[in-house]
């Protein structure tokens, strides 16, 4: 589950935003100024800060530098402030999207899921980086970290993982996996693919663990969508 902020002083509209976000099935968290939202931000992993832009203590241009730049996490301004210099200001930020109220909230939650989609994976000076809620799967440098902490696997276990990563949202059947992974001339019981699968998912934990999906009488999947 993605887990969102909304950050809007205008009741009304942060209360439509949250209405349908939450039909998404998103997590969602809300704050009413700029002040607030940088220090939840701080306390708590978000995937997506939506944010407007004219509000009490810190405006929403400030706070979201601050968010983007601090922790690396994608904004989406929903805002009145409909000039170009505005809307040039914000991406210049490093906004990912700029709505202008009045917005229609279907529109809004389809902006929200290509921006989630898009941070998934990032490219970085030859860095090919997946990024999923608060775990950051760098191929580079064959590491996993959950919440800047380093993910610890037996060797095998990391290039199974890595295996199943780089074929994200493919059907792998176990027959593949035991031959890809542990060689073409492996024999062995194929049991052990599900031992390792096992403690896989015991590393990353209850909430990254849903990610390796069973296919029940195929294989596994690592599964994004």
């Amino acid at each position: 589950m993605y887990s969102l902020l909304v950050c809007d002083d205008n009741e009304k509209d942060r209360e439509l935003i949250v209405k349908y976000a939450s039909f998404e099935g998103y997590d969602i968290k809300t704050a009413d100024n700029g002040m607030d939202a940088v220090r939840i931000c701080r306390q708590k992993h978000f995937d997506l800060v939506l944010m407007d832009v004219m509000m009490p203590e810190l405006d929403g241009f400030s706070a979201a530098k601050t968010i983007i730049d601090e922790l690396d996490i994608p904004v989406i301004f929903v805002t009145k402030r409909d000039d170009e210099f505005d809307r040039i200001h914000g991406f210049e930020i490093g906004c990912d999207d700029y709505v202008v109220k009045p917005f229609y909230p279907k529109e809004l939650m389809l902006r929200v899921k290509v921006a989630l989609r898009h941070h998934e994976i990032k490219h970085d000076e030859g860095h090919e980086l997946i990024k999923l809620r608060g775990m950051v799967i760098d191929f580079t440098s064959m590491t996993v970290t959950i919440d800047g902490k380093k993910v610890r696997m037996a060797p095998k276990e990391y290039a199974l993982f890595f295996y199943l990563v780089k074929n994200r949202n493919i059907a792998l059947t176990r027959e593949r996996l035991l031959t890809e992974v542990w060689g073409f001339d492996y024999y062995g019981d194929d049991r052990t693919l599900d031992t390792h699968i096992k403690m896989i998912r015991k590393a990353l934990g209850d909430e990254y663990k849903k990610y390796i999906v069973t296919l029940k009488g195929l294989g596994y999947k690592f599964e994004t969508n």
